[in-house]
């Protein structure tokens, strides 16, 4: 992988932060760890990060996901621009980081690239996370253009076999040969964006595969190669997805039952610098929050800083520091926690 583009890309992040970005950062910071010392909760800023969701709908078919799944309880369907405009727009003087992810794929959504267009023209580090189905040469030609900053490609496999086991109604070949236009792309453009980036999450099926995706992607030229754990729902009774080497699993076996490795801790970074707002404008706290239970507003009602600073935030935020481990959506939480062994 390239020491360079990773420079490049650390440095394409810290261009956006004007001197207001970084006293708004700064009070975040500061209100955090008060509150985390305190166990009260102080909170003074507006998110330095945000997720927004292009849509819930998705191709594949993944077993350990809603969108795969088709499981929510929460209404599927498309981020419409004048949202993501409206939400740039009150937010841009603040804020610094864009995830366009949550759930579903992004390209699905016609309006997508352009949307990212719009964050860019703000001086907002944009990033998203596809499966890489959807990069026809148009596709990457306007990804490039659009000033998109990082690119996640999920490649959970080094074989057609192996990836489809959990990337089901998915094509191997399809993402190896989107991802090599992506990277042609971006050197036809001269350009040093986006931050191309493959992510393998590690099942048990191709564990043993580890070694030969990171010669793959050397040989293809993605900028970084991630390696993750899988994050299984119902994980206390074990999975067949689970890998059998420790060090792939955020998870370890407890008598009859598994565990998440770390424990958590009553305090989260999260509730004070980020958040993420779903396709239709509602205010979740978090990408473990994702059939959106835990509402904490909505962009149709209310304007988004009203919702930061109002009394359910607030007490959302009370909760965390008093009795995290009573929140279900941070029991498989793998960030804030406490290091065990």
């Amino acid at each position: 992988m390239s020491r360079k583009a990773i420079l490049t890309d650390g440095l394409n992040y810290l261009k956006t932060f004007t001197l207001l970005r970084l006293i708004n950062a700064l009070k975040i910071f500061v209100s955090y760890h008060v509150s985390k010392r305190l166990k009260k909760n102080y909170h003074s800023g507006y998110p330095v990060a945000i997720s927004i969701e292009p849509t819930t709908s998705c191709n594949l078919r993944c077993p350990e996901c809603p969108s795969g799944l088709r499981s929510f309880s929460r209404p599927i369907g498309m981020l419409e621009p004048e949202l993501n405009k409206s939400i740039i727009d009150q937010l841009h003087k603040e804020l610094t980081y864009i995830t366009y992810y949550f759930q579903g794929e992004p390209y699905l959504n016609k309006d997508f690239l352009s949307m990212v267009g719009y964050a860019t023209e703000r001086n907002i580090y944009t990033a998203t996370s596809s499966n890489g189905h959807y990069f026809n040469d148009k596709n990457c030609q306007k990804t490039v253009e659009s000033g998109l900053s990082r690119l996640i490609i999920s490649i959970d496999g080094t074989n057609q076999e192996s990836y489809s086991k959990y990337r089901i109604g998915g094509d191997f070949k399809k993402v190896v040969e989107g991802t090599k236009k992506m990277v042609e792309w971006k050197r036809k453009l001269k350009s040093k964006t986006p931050f191309i980036i493959w992510q393998f999450i590690v099942f048990r099926h191709n564990e043993n595969e580890v070694e030969e995706i990171k010669k793959m992607a050397k040989e293809i030229g993605v900028d970084h190669l991630t390696i993750k754990t899988a994050q299984i729902y119902n994980f206390e009774s074990g999975s067949d997805l689970l890998p059998q080497n420790p060090k792939y699993s955020r998870y370890i076996k407890k008598g009859l039952s598994y565990k998440i490795k770390n424990g958590l801790l009553s305090h989260c970074w999260r509730m004070w610098h980020a958040c993420v707002v779903t396709w239709d404008g509602k205010i979740v706290p978090c990408c473990f929050d994702k059939d959106g239970s835990y509402q904490l507003g909505g962009l149709d009602k209310k304007l988004f800083k009203s919702i930061w600073d109002g009394d359910e935030y607030n007490r959302f935020r009370r909760l965390i520091l008093k009795s995290r481990s009573n929140i279900d959506i941070c029991q498989n939480c793998s960030e804030c926690t406490k290091i065990r062994g």
